[in-house]
Order: C-alpha cells, then structure tokens, then sequence
C-alpha cells in the first residue's frame, strides 16, 4: 500500500483513466439508449399498423355482412319466390320450389361459407317449404317428408315483423337445429329477410345460415400467419379465439369473457372507447408477450344497438425480432470501445476524441430524427470498425421502418380501393367529391357525377362465370377511365355500379360530349375469354349546383337518373332534370 501511495500519477496517465472511464459508460450508454428506443419505437408502429389492420378486417366483415344480406334480398325478390306461395295448383308450386331450390343450390355452391338455404312459411306453423342443406361437399335438397316447423325460433317471429327489404341478423351461436347438415351443432348467424306479396301480405321469409368458421377463413384470408383473430360478442363472449375451447362458453353454461384475457377491452364493451391497442404480457399458455388492437362494431340492427367486437394479436417476438440483432451488435460495440479505450486512451486521447465525439452525436442525432450522419467508415482501426457496426445497425433499423411504412401505405390503399379494378371505392370517392364540391363553389364552376350501372351483368356472371365478369368489370374500369380527363375520378361502388366525377367544368353541356362517347364505347363488342360479349350501361347525371349542394345529393340524383335510364329499357343516359335521348 506505501508504494502505491508514493506513486505520482501525471496527467497523460489521468486523462487516460479519464478517457477510458468515459468512453466505457458514454458506449454502455449510448447503446442502451439506442436498443430500448430502438425497440419501443418499432413496437409503437407495430400498434399502429396492427390497429389499421384490425380496422381494414372490421371494413371487410361489414362488406361481407352486406353481401350476404343482398343475396337474402335478391332470393326474396325472385318471382318465383312468391310463386311458391299463390301457384294455382299443386303441380305448378312443384315446379316453382324445383326452381327455387336450383337457385338455392347455385348460391350455396358460389357460397361456401353458407351451410343452408330456406324458404318458411308465415303459416302450418312457420313451416319449410324449400330447403337445401350442405352435408360435407355434397349439396341436398330436403324434401317434403323431413321438412321441419320453425315458427317456435326467434328469428322467424323477429324477420316477419319486418319491412319488405329489410334483415334480420340473428345472434351468432351454435346451431342446435335438427337436420342432416354440416352447420348442426357449429357456430352459426342466420340473415333473414320477410317475403311480401305485391298486395303487401307476408308470405314467409328466406333465411340463410351462414357457417363462422368460414366466415372466419374469409376475414383471416389476406391476414399474416402470426396474425391471431378475436371475435366476441356484445356480452364479452368469445365467439372466435385461436384456441377453440375458449369460445361459446355460454353454451356450456360457462362465460368466458374477452375483458376476463384482454382487460382494457372492457371500455368497449361498455361502451367509453371504440378502439383499443396494447401489450398483452406472458402468461403460462402463451409464453410471449403479445400486441393487441381491438375494435368495437355495430352488428345487426341499430335499433337493437348489438354490436360485436373485433381484435387481432401479433406476437411481440416477431416485432421486435431485429432487435435482437441491435442488442448484440451493441453488446460488441461496447466491449470492442471499452477494449480500445483501456489499451489506446493514453496513447490517443487526443485523437480518439474528436471521432468518438462524432460518433456518440451521430447516434444520438439517428435516434432522435432517425437519420443517418457520416461515420468515419473508412478507417482501418477500431474507431472505424465501431462506426461500420454503428452504421449496420442503422441500416438495418431504417430498412425496417421502411418495411413497416410500405406496409401501412398498403393497407391505407386497400381502405381506399377496389381490390378488382383499382379504382377508388366508395369512401376515396366520396372525399373527392367533397374535395370537388368545396373547389367549384370558390371559382364558381360546375361538376357532374355519373352513374353507371352494367345492363344484364348478371346473365353474363350466370352465363359465363364470375372470372369472365371480373374481366367485364376490368374491362368497363379501363374504358370509363379513357373517357375522361386526368384531373376526373372513376369510382367503383360495387358489384356493376360505377360513378364519375367530372370537375371543373364550365359548361353543364360538356358532360353531354363525355356521355355520347361513352354510349358509343358501349356499342363495341369486348373480346373476353374467346367470348364476344356486347356489354350495355345505363347513365344517371347530376350537375352541381343544379341537382343537389352536397356529394350525398348529386350521388343520389345521378342514382334515380340512372333508374329513370334503366326504366326505359337501359343502354341509355338520363340527367336528373331533362331527359337526354340516345345520341344519334
């Protein structure tokens, strides 16, 4: 001990230890800092992306639910529908429900989420009248002697107090119906909708079971692998989960409630939030933290105000994977720096700093505005192998936000597109024309939207198959698109109905030019599949400020337009105030 207390340590070697001192604790630091923002700034914009896709999903369910509600509709308003009830005799309402079932049978074959068709009586009481079952692969018409009463379930008491048009949407359970099909004790929502006379009496009701499972396969189908699905009731009840035995507890007289797993969850079901998004820590099934985002929908009727709620999960293991990489990579840099400064700090002090300096600013300056500064990477010493393994981690940090980034542009596109034609859908549409509406009431200018819907679309869908109709469809985007100018929208709504947005146009008669072009467009025979198909549309118009002040009312006007165009037998225009004629 007196030797070292007569040693004179001198300043080189004070500044040394100093050094070294420092540059341990500045890089243990700085890496720390690097690898915990780093990490919670991937798994913020993991919450963010997981909650749009968990939006995206919601959208997809109703526009699922929207379908299967109008294919309820259209088999109610089939004429052979009623036929069934009012035939003259026995052998006609024996030929009216064989057709009937065909179309029952083609719907569930174009449909495989759909497990059973029904046409029921008001009366015998609430009695079956045509039924098809699906029973594995194989689709069976129930006849006479096994059709069943159904007048004591709530749906059909519920669907016959209903408006002509209007949809039952029956709670999701299991379905404990009697009958040889594949739906029997699954889970199940049935769509429902009244059949009424023309003298407006109730006829009966076609009803629809529509299998969960599928409808599960359906909304996980553009979802990645590590995305698991939640779906509850307005209970809390899980009606789907990534592990089976959790879900319809209340059918085996035992709740298991989605606030009970995910607790913030809660404030959706009791109504205080609509959307929620967070960590979900380890437990001894998962054994990995999860992100989770969940949604509150409507569902059904609003009178009813049921609603379900929707959730997706993603591991935390998978976002934050690349970090693994930073924590070890930084684990290096910190012992390779701390090496350096031991050995080289009192030799190089004065060299070491300056870079060193440059490095820890660089660092500091990517995790604050995530940019990447030069970096002495040229050198052949340690500094220059710590500011490669700085700058490879950078890189690898950026390439991941780019990755997130592509991936939230994609999913903000499939908001706002047709998934066929490419084109703007109803929602992008509407905020244009808005757009639109607001730019023509400053400067005093006119704009029109045309709607156009296919003439007879659904014989060539029956006749030639949907791929052929997609193709028809592709083929009708690109045409309205040659028709107009660059600054103009073409939106698809749905289904054979598309609109315009024509902007900026200083003389209503302009839109006249567009639409005899576009009635001579559809004269021309499209080449399809080998398939010469002559497609026809009618055009409904409406002009701002003329025919409505807001995007709602030039929508709807251009619609009864196009309604007055299809009255007169189609394959021609309207304008919402004077009838224009075919062009010559």
């Amino acid at each position: 001990m007196k030797f070292f207390g007569h040693i004179k340590f001198n300043i080189g070697f004070k500044l040394g230890i100093l050094l070294a001192v420092f540059g341990i604790m500045a890089t243990s630091l700085t890496g720390y800092y690097f690898y915990t923002s780093s990490r919670d700034m991937l798994t913020n914009a993991a919450k963010r992306d997981l909650l749009t896709a968990t939006q995206v999903v919601g959208r997809n369910m109703k526009i699922i639910i929207d379908v299967i509600a109008e294919d309820s509709q259209l088999l109610a308003a089939l004429p052979m529908t009623s036929n069934v009830f009012v035939s003259q005799n026995q052998s006609a309402a024996e030929r009216d429900k064989k057709i009937l079932a065909d179309t029952f049978t083609a719907m569930l074959s174009a449909h495989p989420e759909y497990f059973q068709i029904r046409l029921i009586s008001t009366s015998q009481p609430g009695m079956e009248l045509v039924r098809v079952d699906r029973n594995g692969k194989k689709l069976t018409r129930v006849m006479a002697g096994d059709l069943q009463a159904k007048g004591h379930y709530p749906y059909v008491a519920g669907t016959l107090r209903l408006a002509r048009g209007d949809i039952y949407l029956s709670d999701i359970t299991i379905n404990h119906e009697k009958g040889a099909h594949s739906g029997q004790n699954k889970p199940t929502v049935t769509f429902s909708t009244p059949v009424i006379s023309a003298t407006g009496k109730r006829l009966g009701l076609i009803a629809i079971n529509v299998d969960l499972n599928g409808l599960s396969r359906l909304l996980q189908g553009n979802l990645p692998s590590t995305y698991q699905l939640y779906l509850s009731n307005q209970n809390g009840d899980f009606l789907i989960h990534p592990d089976a035995t959790q879900t319809f507890g209340f059918d085996r007289g035992k709740h298991m409630l989605i606030q009970d797993s995910f607790a913030p969850v809660s404030t959706l079901v009791q109504g205080k939030a609509m959307n929620v998004v967070m960590n979900v820590e380890a437990d001894q099934k998962t054994k990995d933290g999860h992100v989770a985002a969940f949604v509150r929908l409507p569902f059904g009727d609003t009178i009813d105000k049921r609603f379900v709620i929707l959730g997706l999960s993603q591991p935390l293991n998978d976002i934050t994977r690349e970090t693994a990489k930073l924590r070890w990579n930084a684990i290096q840099i910190i012992l390779a720096f701390s090496a350096l400064a031991l050995i080289l700090s009192a030799l190089v002090s004065r060299i070491v700093t300056g870079p060193l300096n440059a490095m820890v600013s660089a660092i500091n300056h990517f995790s604050r505005n995530h940019a990447i500064s030069a970096l002495p990477l040229e050198r052949n010493d340690e500094l220059g192998l710590l500011s490669r393994s700085f700058y490879d981690m950078q890189t690898q940090i950026m390439a991941h936000l780019s990755e997130i980034n592509e991936s939230r542009k994609a999913l903000d596109h499939l908001a706002q597109h047709d998934s066929l034609t490419k084109l703007p859908n109803r929602r992008m549409f509407f905020d244009r024309l808005e757009h639109a509406i607001a730019g023509a009431r400053r400067n005093g200018k006119h704009l029109a939207v045309m709607f156009v819907d296919l003439d007879g679309f659904k014989e060539i869908n029956d006749t030639f198959g949907h791929a052929v109709g997609d193709k028809v469809l592709i083929n009708v985007a690109i045409l309205l698109k040659s028709t107009v100018r660059e600054m103009d929208t073409v939106a698809r709504l749905g289904g054979d109905e598309f609109v315009v947005l024509i902007d900026m146009i200083d003389n209503p008669q302009h839109v006249t030019a567009v639409v005899q072009k576009l009635y001579f467009l559809f004269q021309r025979v499209l080449k399809i599949d080998g398939h010469e198909l002559l497609v026809h549309a009618s055009i409904g118009i409406s002009i701002y400020p003329r025919d409505g002040m807001n995007a709602d009312e030039l929508v709807q006007n251009a619609d009864r337009a196009m309604y007055e165009s299809k009255k007169t037998g189609g394959n021609t225009s309207s304008f919402h105030v004077l009838e224009l004629e075919k062009p010559g």
